[in-house]
């Protein structure tokens, strides 16, 4: 139920989120800490603090939520967990903005294309050419499959709606504070930890996914399954590189290369062999994969759950 209210609504912007109420809450804690701290063992021991703090009190925000509507109904049970799963999925945003994208490079213009895509991803998109942008999009829907869904959903199957919760919470403390730069090295340290540990087994199911989905779509299988296997581990990233790898051999495209953040030019290793050149279609052709492993994902998440009952 969850699954088809966000591929039917996605995430309307007028409906509360949890996740908007948890960058408030990293907002408010990182704006008084710095006030206070400011020694580098201070900073980590805050950033701890902060890393495991804030996922227990979601887990036990949703989880006494959903046992205080058990006591009114099973039925507003029911409903209030189906409507906290829905949010921890983002199916459908990805898809958008992907499509966004795909429609401005078309359609020929670039700078549109480069706005859309500046929504989706960290690095600068000022003057990305064509090329570049579709790689961007690509290695994003890539990624984004693994922490976007297929992680919500193998939580939301291990631990239920509050577990989910909780995982949104350790992965918008990595995408709001684990940074690697100077301001965030110390106090982002334990939520960069804590997330490669949350998606190292998400990610490499979405790989095996992603590899799967090669096979129905693009009939890829066998090279999205040498990609990943030779190319997954050169991600600096734990778990990143394991779908981008499978992504890049399924599409038998190259992804990697140089990304640029506030201005400052970085090497990111090649994934994939580069057996046709990146085009808008591919964007559609990685939705279309994204599609398939996405409902793999959900059918096994409701096994899980119908054995467990």
């Amino acid at each position: 139920m969850a699954c088809v209210l966000d591929a039917a609504i996605g995430d309307p912007r007028w409906c509360p989120h949890p996740v908007r109420l948890i960058g408030m809450v990293i907002v408010w804690y990182e704006t008084r800490i710095r006030i206070v701290v400011h020694t580098r063992a201070g900073l980590r021991m805050a950033g701890i603090i902060l890393a495991i703090g804030l996922p227990a009190l979601t887990y036990a925000t949703g989880w006494l939520a959903i046992d205080l509507a058990g006591w009114v109904d099973a039925g507003v049970k029911t409903v209030l967990m189906v409507l906290i799963a829905w949010t921890t999925l983002a199916a459908r945003d990805l898809v958008d903005h992907a499509r966004l994208v795909a429609n401005a490079l078309e359609g020929g213009s670039l700078g549109r294309a480069r706005e859309a895509v500046s929504r989706i991803v960290g690095r600068d998109t000022d003057g990305l050419s064509c090329t570049e942008i579709v790689r961007a999009t690509v290695e994003t829907i890539a990624e984004s499959t693994a922490d976007g869904v297929i992680a919500p959903l193998f939580y939301l199957a291990l631990g239920g709606p509050p577990l989910a919760l909780a995982y949104k919470a350790i992965n918008t403390l990595d995408s709001m504070i684990g940074h690697r730069d100077v301001h965030y090295r110390y106090f982002g340290w334990a939520s960069a930890r804590l997330d490669d540990v949350a998606n190292w087994i998400p990610a490499r199911l979405t790989a095996l996914l992603l590899i799967c989905a090669a096979g129905l779509r693009t009939h890829t299988m066998r090279t999205a399954w040498r990609i990943f296997y030779r190319d997954g581990s050169k991600h600096p990233s734990p778990n990143s590189g394991r779908p981008e790898a499978a992504m890049a051999g399924a599409l038998g495209v190259q992804l990697g290369g140089t990304n640029v953040y506030g201005g400052i030019a970085t090497e990111r290793p090649r994934l994939g062999d580069a057996l046709t050149p990146l085009v808008p279609g591919h964007v559609t052709v990685a939705l279309h994969l994204m599609g398939i492993a996405s409902a793999m994902a959900a059918a096994l998440a409701a096994a899980a759950l119908a054995l467990r009952s």
